[in-house]
């Protein structure tokens, strides 16, 4: 049977692979070496953003869900993986649409963000409750 942690994982590399060659893809069609653009809400803006964000939280997460299938980990700590990973998707699509950083962001961008915050959070404390019931 396939996992959903494993699954969850490998969605997350490659969303952060696919981020990484959209800023090549950008610099090279801009000519903006090393940078992001002057503009913050450039498409080369939105995507160092994007890409940075992600590099920022899709390790995190790919080192809780490889815990989780190797220790086994309950449905519902599953659910929360796949909400987080729906949540890590959306949010460089929100960040990608956003048309000025003055208005506020796109509202997939906040959805994507809160989701990543809850579930790192609960997926954090479920660790905290295995590393106890680990080590008693």
């Amino acid at each position: 049977m396939t996992d959903p942690f494993l699954i969850c994982a490998a969605v997350l590399v490659i969303l952060l692979i696919i981020l990484s060659i959209n800023v090549s893809r950008l610099r090279g069609a801009t000519k903006i070496g090393i940078g992001p653009a002057a503009d913050p809400t450039a498409p080369l803006s939105k995507a160092v953003r994007a890409q940075g964000n992600a590099s920022e939280y899709v390790p995190l997460f790919v080192a809780l869900f490889l815990f989780f299938h190797a220790t086994g980990a309950p449905l519902w700590v599953m659910w929360v993986a796949i909400a987080a990973t729906v949540a890590r998707v959306i949010h460089p699509i929100g960040l990608m649409m956003t048309r000025s950083f003055d208005r506020g962001p796109h509202p997939l961008r906040l959805l994507g963000a809160a989701g990543t915050y809850l579930g790192g959070l609960v997926l954090g404390a479920v660790l905290v409750i295995e590393a106890f019931r680990i080590s008693l």
